[in-house]
């Protein structure tokens, strides 16, 4: 009897897995969802970097790693990496808001994903990406919009904004041409619920993770493109 309740409660628990989660006032993961499958911003970044492969071309500088230039990238002919600490495969040892070391219009893409919130000065670091962008270069970039602290990054770095998709436009409109920049958002209240609990991408029906709601802006993206000479 008691094996078969306890079949019963795993079942109902694996069923109804938010609800059974949010019975306390503790997240179910607090590590994004990580350790038990893609977190949901993942999932909305890939998302949108599948979206636009197209653009991660020629020559490419990613923050932080190359992951996203591998994954998706095409005809790529440089993959370069800027990081604010030293290590393996890190091409640039800098800061986004001031690298004068990376020369003028270097490259054809940058892809900038869920970094520019915790930088202090982003409009600096925007400034900074268009001007090594080559001309009629791009930059994907995403930001955090509803989320938990990033407590390590935090402590480490610093965990600054959250943007909206008004505030994304804003901020790049201080360096890009108005009519280059195009913003979009990810999300509804179920998504950003689960996302604040920990829940993974894997746990939510793909009908409900690809439901868009304006008001609950989980995710905000950008394609900006610096004019050509």
């Amino acid at each position: 009897m008691r094996r078969a309740l306890a079949s019963i409660r795993w079942r109902l628990r694996n069923r109804f897995y938010l609800s059974y989660g949010m019975r306390g006032t503790a997240p179910i993961n607090p590590s994004y969802g990580s350790e038990l499958g893609t977190p949901i911003d993942r999932h909305y970044e890939n998302r949108f970097l599948a979206g636009h492969r197209h653009l991660i071309t020629g020559r490419v500088l990613e923050i932080g790693d190359r992951h996203y230039t591998e994954h998706y990238g095409t005809g790529v002919t440089m993959s370069d990496v800027l990081n604010i600490c030293p290590g393996e495969g890190v091409t640039w040892v800098g800061d986004l808001a001031a690298c004068p070391e990376v020369p003028d219009d270097t490259y054809d893409c940058i892809v900038l994903t869920q970094v520019l919130h915790v930088i202090f000065d982003m409009q600096a670091a925007v400034a900074e990406v268009h001007r090594i962008l080559k001309p009629g270069g791009a930059v994907l970039c995403t930001v955090a919009g509803i989320s938990q602290v990033n407590r390590g990054c935090m402590e480490e770095y610093g965990d600054r904004w959250r943007l909206t998709s008004q505030s994304a436009e804003e901020l790049f409109a201080t360096a890009f041409p108005a009519g280059a920049i195009d913003v979009a958002t990810y999300g509804n209240a179920l998504t950003a619920c689960c996302f604040l609990q920990g829940v993974p991408a894997e746990r939510v029906p793909q009908v409900k993770l690809d439901r868009w709601e304006p008001d609950y802006q989980l995710t905000v993206a950008v394609v900006a493109v610096k004019a050509p000479a």
